[in-house]
C-alpha cells in the first residue's frame, strides 16, 4: 500500500479531500491511502513518517520550498497541488487522484 499526505493550512479541507481521494482511488482498484495534516506538522511528517508522497495544498504553497527541502533530505517527493485539483467535487477529486497516480505510476 502506498500512502500520500496532504499538507494544508489547518487540515480541515484537506481531511475532506483526503477521504474523497482515498475512496476514489480504492474504487478504481488502487491501493493508495491519502491522509492530511496541518502545515505546522508538515516538515516533521516528511522527515519522520512512512508516507511516500507529500502534497502541498494551494493554501500552503508559500511553504512549498521549505517542505520540498525537507522532502529532498528524506528522499521523498513533495509536490504542489493545483487549485483545480483541490475542489471537493467529482472533477476536483479526480484531478487530485490523477496527480497522486502520476507520482505512483505502478499502481
Amino acid at each position: 500500500m502506498k500512502k500520500a499526505l496532504i499538507i494544508c493550512a489547518a487540515g480541515m479541507s484537506s481531511s475532506l479531500m483526503a477521504k474523497k481521494a482515498t475512496d476514489f482511488l480504492k474504487n478504481k482498484g488502487n491501493d493508495i491511502v491519502v491522509d492530511a495534516v496541518s502545515a505546522n506538522e508538515g516538515s516533521k511528517m516528511i522527515e519522520s513518517s512512512d508516507f511516500d508522497l507529500f502534497l502541498v495544498s494551494p493554501q500552503t504553497k508559500m511553504y512549498y520550498q521549505k517542505l520540498k527541502e525537507a522532502g529532498d533530505r528524506a528522499g521523498k517527493p513533495v509536490v504542489n497541488t493545483p487549485p483545480q485539483a483541490y475542489v471537493p467535487i467529482p472533477m476536483g477529486v479526480e484531478k487530485l487522484a490523477n496527480l497522486i497516480l502520476q507520482e505512483f505510476p505502478n499502481q
